[in-house]
């Protein structure tokens, strides 16, 4: 069956759960813990005349169980809770920058990391405008500055981003670096090829190609996440966007992106 021939045929479990502001609540309350009927009630503003039903659909349904006056998620409980919180908050962080996905190309981005794009809800966009017209750049240069380990992958390289790389690995600091065929080129030219020369010795950098063509930029630290991503079209690499964030998800979701990128490279040494 495809997902609209699963849909149709659990269309009224589903609509029972979306459709009932008390169920939905209860079941993403749980997901955080259990709860006492008196916890339930401040939570979700409702009486416990109104409480109790649904929380009877529950148990027949095997989404909650009681034990000593409180509630708990069932083991098939915390699947569905979780499902219903993450279908949350993707909506959420798709409204929330919808001009910033709107305005890129989405495709650059792989697709199971794209599935957990709500990951990202605890971020913001930072633009190049006025008087700031270096915005994303210097705060991409203060991240590289202040890291204890830098993961990235670069679609554009300039000679600011050279200089802070090759300063903090001369500092000791673990970086790796993914970069696609072009950047590759750019670097076997002057001032690059002889700042990666100079580098060679160094254990603590990591240097890796890909063949195929890489549609975004991410920088992910121990301490905050930067993300590019190509023009709507797909052609022209967006400089003056940038998405950050300083949140735990947000940065592991980075890494993730960072480590399934690095599967399909391939370590590599310029002459």
């Amino acid at each position: 069956m495809n997902d609209f021939e699963i849909y149709k045929k659990m269309d009224d479990d589903v609509q029972a759960i979306y459709r009932s502001r008390l169920l939905t609540e209860m079941l993403l309350s749980l997901n955080g813990g259990s709860k006492k009927l008196s916890h339930l009630r401040e939570i979700t503003e409702s009486t416990s005349q109104a409480i109790i039903p649904k929380l009877r659909k529950l148990e027949a349904d095997h989404l909650i169980e009681t034990k000593e006056h409180e509630y708990f998620l069932t083991q098939t409980g915390i699947i569905v809770a979780s499902g219903i919180a993450d279908s949350f908050v993707t909506f959420w962080t798709i409204n929330k920058f919808k001009h910033f996905w709107l305005r890129h190309y989405l495709e650059g981005i792989p697709s199971p990391l794209l599935k957990e794009i709500g990951c990202l809800y605890e971020s913001e966009v930072l633009k190049n405008r006025g008087m700031k017209i270096l915005n994303v750049y210097n705060n991409q240069l203060r991240m590289l500055k202040e890291a204890d380990h830098i993961y990235g992958i670069s679609s554009v390289v300039t000679k600011g981003y050279a200089d802070s790389i090759s300063e903090r690995v001369k500092e000791g600091i673990s970086i790796e670096l993914i970069v696609p065929f072009h950047v590759a080129e750019e670097l076997k030219q002057s001032p690059y090829v002889e700042k990666l020369a100079a580098l060679k010795s160094y254990k603590n950098f990591k240097l890796m190609l890909m063949n195929e063509d890489i549609k975004v930029g991410l920088i992910v630290t121990d301490k905050r996440l930067s993300l590019n991503l190509y023009k709507k079209e797909g052609v022209e690499y967006d400089i003056s966007t940038g998405l950050f964030s300083s949140d735990s998800k947000a940065i592991e979701w980075g890494e993730r992106l960072f480590w399934y990128c690095k599967g399909k490279a391939d370590f590599t040494k310029f002459q």
